[in-house]
């Protein structure tokens, strides 16, 4: 099984698209950056795609809901 779950993902950003977006953006910025919201060791993964899951799925990258691009 993969982690984290698709899940438990969800549970954090309602939208498959939106979880996408920033998941790519996140990671790029560690990349970019080597800036991470957690200590290296706790992360399963070894690649930035999997530590951004990661940060978003223990809740270290949120949402703002009230900035609304249509607007």
């Amino acid at each position: 099984m993969l982690y984290p779950s698709i899940d438990n993902l969800m549970e954090r950003i309602p939208s498959k698209y939106l979880l996408v977006t920033i998941t790519s953006k996140r990671a790029r910025e560690m990349l970019d950056t080597q800036e991470y919201l957690l200590d290296e060791k706790e992360y399963q993964s070894v690649k930035y795609v999997g530590k951004s899951l990661e940060e978003i799925e223990k809740g270290f990258v949120i949402i703002d809901e009230e900035t609304n691009p249509d607007d």
